[in-house]
């Protein structure tokens, strides 16, 4: 069975999300589903359809969490000690050689990217360009409006 990597802190956000789900989310809808059976006819009733639906939906998320938990490979950034190589859970300083634009990313697993939050997919173009390579190092990445260049400045694992 393939493993799902995450970081410590995306798995705790998914396990906070598994609990709202089944112990909030599962209740207001039974209880909304409950409300909407007893109006009548359920046959021409939008309320039951659309808590039906949420329902659905919930129920799957539930699902699909529990799975992502199940074949969890939970790694700690801050135990890391990858010898200065850019891994997954890093911490990467990047400056694009063209303009000389910073920024910051973590690498982390699929259901934890937020690029807003610098948080970007070890599936990611930019993050499959980075890894094993180390501070100095330039990575190049195939972006929609062409190949970019960055220099790594620094990496850290925390």
């Amino acid at each position: 069975m393939a493993t799902t990597p995450l970081t410590k802190r995306g798995a705790e956000k998914l396990k906070e999300e598994l609990a709202r789900l089944k112990n909030v989310e599962r209740h207001a809808v039974i209880q909304a589903i409950a409300d909407a059976r007893a109006q009548g006819d359920l046959s021409e009733n939008a309320e039951y359809e659309a808590a039906k639906d949420k329902q659905g939906f919930i129920e799957g998320r539930i699902i699909d969490i529990e799975a992502k938990l199940a074949t969890a490979q939970i790694i700690d950034p801050s135990g890391l000690d990858a010898g200065g190589r850019v891994v997954f859970g890093s911490t990467v300083d990047l400056e694009d050689e063209e303009n000389g634009t910073k920024v910051t990313y973590q690498i982390v697993g699929d259901d934890e990217a937020d690029l807003k939050l610098g948080l970007i997919s070890i599936s990611s173009p930019i993050a499959r360009a980075l890894i094993g390579k180390e501070a100095g190092d330039v990575a190049d990445v195939q972006a929609p409006g062409g190949v970019r260049s960055y220099e790594i400045v620094d990496v850290r694992y925390s």
